[in-house]
């Protein structure tokens, strides 16, 4: 690192993140309370210490070079270690009993908050902080260090990660019920071809799933619908707007009542893992990782059951 740059502030750092965001120094000055001269003092004195460029003009505002990103992420993890040793100060003092932030792919939902709730009867001290979202807006927590770690099906593979089973993921193929399919042996993915399918969103795990398991169909499958949850696709399949490839654990209780059947579709179920992901460099505090260790032992417990 250049001598410099160890010159560098966090004031200076967050007028950089104040622009990345709002894309002007009026809107960063806006953000960081400082006015527009003060804004771009720090930010020149930032890019001096840097010895590159640090920003540039565009059609949408002012943009961060690739020194800029970098620099941008290193706040990012400075924040992270200020936010986690306040924790740890006020769990010395005995202020509090600490926090979780927890993300999680939103098909996960159907058991991490029972998971949680019996995690926070044993230590009641602990806040349980939860972020749902698809698997790209997860994956964005897991890489700006907003979260102790999360909890999805496959790992990023531009971080290094450490990651933890908890226990096995089926996929299938749902129709509603009378469906002319239900109770058909070997189905093939071809004689899915004149069904309607309801999909996830482009991102979503489930998604990227489907999209591999039916490449190369013939004929092609048709996609009649995409919808940003799963209750969505749920309640739209009952309601027999089609057929969806889901995960099974997200369908449980309709499969248990006969609202929803599955389709014996050959190479179905697709077996996925869930699993408790966090980033290699990340600094777990003693609360999240008594909850990462609670996930690792008795996360599987609480996944719903199938028939």
């Amino acid at each position: 690192m250049s001598k410099r740059l160890r010159d560098l502030t966090l004031r200076q750092l967050r007028s950089l993140a104040a622009l990345a965001t709002g894309g002007s120094i009026t809107a960063a000055a806006g953000k960081i309370g400082l006015t527009q001269p003060a804004v771009t003092l720090q930010l020149r004195a930032l890019q001096d210490s840097a010895g590159l460029p640090l920003m540039q003009r565009s059609g949408n505002g002012m943009l961060l070079t690739e020194a800029g990103e970098e620099l941008l992420s290193l706040y990012a993890r400075i924040e992270a270690a200020v936010e986690a040793c306040e924790t740890s100060l006020d769990m010395m003092a005995g202020r509090s009993g600490g926090h979780v932030s927890i993300g999680a792919v939103s098909t996960a939902e159907y058991f991490v908050p029972f998971a949680i709730a019996a995690f926070s009867k044993r230590h009641p001290g602990i806040k349980v902080n939860l972020r749902i979202g698809n698997r790209e807006e997860i994956r964005q927590t897991l890489r700006g260090y907003d979260v102790d770690f999360v909890i999805m099906g496959r790992p990023p593979q531009d971080m290094e990660i450490e990651h933890h089973l908890i226990g096995d993921h089926p996929h299938v193929v749902v129709a509603p019920r009378g469906h002319p399919l239900i109770g058909v042996s070997g189905l093939s993915i071809g004689d899915l071809a004149r069904e309607t399918l309801l999909t996830r969103e482009p991102g979503s795990g489930t998604r990227t799933l489907m999209e591999q398991l039916f490449e190369g169909a013939d004929p092609p499958i048709r996609i009649g619908m995409e919808l940003s949850s799963n209750e969505s696709i749920k309640q739209a399949v009952i309601a027999g707007l089609g057929i969806a490839f889901i995960s099974a654990h997200t369908v449980a209780p309709e499969l248990a009542d006969g609202r929803l059947s599955t389709l014996d579709v050959a190479g179905l179920p697709v077996i996925r893992q869930w699993l408790v992901v966090r980033r290699a460099d990340k600094i777990l505090l003693p609360p999240a990782q008594a909850m990462l260790d609670f996930l690792r032992q008795e996360g599987a417990s609480f996944l719903p059951s199938l028939a």
